[in-house]
């Protein structure tokens, strides 16, 4: 209990500062770069890009699932007026259309599903100079990663500084991906 009660006192302390220590250099920084990523204009604008794609592919999965149903209302319809041996024929070319849009939707979802992280690598890439400067302005000889830190001085957290500065500098900038695809 005392002990608990001492961690935090630590915490309150370090946490409420005066403005003199909140604006001592600080060797060690952290950044939250989950929310960097999703609050920066880049961010929300390549969020809202995977967003679009994801309807857009949903929308599609709809329709081609209606598009199936009826061909299959249909064949089925058939099937009382044709031979067996070519009512499977039909059946069989059905079944193996079905499983070729499957596969293919399925790899379109996983692309989708991929896009937010090969975007999150790209905005990374894109503001490493930024951060880079960020950090040697205030001083700094590390960065850690915000979600990972215990306890850390209001002041060690550059994530909105961060947020600024990449806005700034980048704006929503290309959402094309490299290589002009």
């Amino acid at each position: 209990m005392r002990r608990r009660a001492a961690l935090a006192g630590l915490a309150a302390a370090l946490l409420c500062g005066g403005a003199v220590a909140q604006e001592a250099t600080t060797p060690v920084l952290v950044l939250d770069p989950e929310r960097l990523f999703e609050q920066s204009a880049w961010g929300q604008a390549a969020l809202s890009r995977i967003e679009a794609e994801s309807a857009a592919l949903v929308a599609e999965n709809r329709r081609i699932e209606a598009e199936l149903i009826a061909e299959e209302r249909a064949l089925t319809e058939q099937r009382a007026t044709m031979e067996v041996e070519d009512f499977r024929a039909l059946a069989d070319t059905f079944d193996e259309k079905v499983q070729r849009l499957r596969a293919e939707q399925d790899a379109k979802t996983r692309g989708v599903q991929s896009l937010r992280e090969e975007e999150q690598e790209r905005f990374f890439g894109l503001i490493a100079p930024i951060l880079s400067d960020l950090v040697r302005s205030r001083g700094a000889t590390v960065v850690l990663d915000r979600r990972s830190v215990f306890l850390a001085v209001t002041a060690a957290d550059i994530t909105e500084e961060a947020i600024a500065a990449v806005d700034a500098q980048l704006g929503q900038g290309t959402l094309e991906p490299e290589g002009g695809e």
